[in-house]
Order: structure tokens, then C-alpha cells, then sequence
């Protein structure tokens, strides 16, 4: 089986709660297998999923969307 990991940006993240709220709308997506995150209160956080096929970006932005969040575009 393959396996994919896509990694993002994420602006606005302060608190567990967030993490929680991120994880779970991403972990919503068909495919996903596992999300971790590396909290950078009140700045730019890392989200890491990992996935058995390669996700479009707009479905992850969707995900972090319906939780409250943006990615931001790392090359910008």
C-alpha cells in the first residue's frame, strides 16, 4: 500500500482545542490515515497528514476551514 504525507501551513492555532478541531475535520477526509501537528501558538503551525493515496490541497483547506483556520501559503 502506498502511503502519502502532505504537509501545511497552518495560521491561528493557540490551544489543544485547536488541534483538536483541525484533527478531527481533517481525519474526515476519505483516505486519511493520521494528522499530527507542531503547535506554534498564536503563529504559523505545522500540519503533517498522512494518507494512503495523495490528497488534493483544496480538500485539506477545506478541512482546516470548516475548523476556523487558513493555510497559508509557505512560499509567499
Amino acid at each position: 500500500m502506498s502511503h502519502f504525507t502532505t504537509t501545511v501551513q497552518v495560521d491561528g492555532m493557540t490551544c489543544s482545542h485547536c488541534i483538536a478541531s483541525v484533527t478531527e475535520e481533517i481525519e474526515a477526509i476519505d483516505g486519511v490515515q493520521g494528522v499530527s501537528i507542531n503547535l506554534n501558538a498564536g503563529g504559523v503551525s505545522e500540519v503533517t497528514v498522512s494518507s494512503d493515496r495523495k490528497l488534493k490541497h483544496e480538500s485539506i483547506s477545506e478541512a482546516v476551514a470548516e475548523a476556523g483556520y487558513v493555510i497559508v501559503d509557505s512560499n509567499a
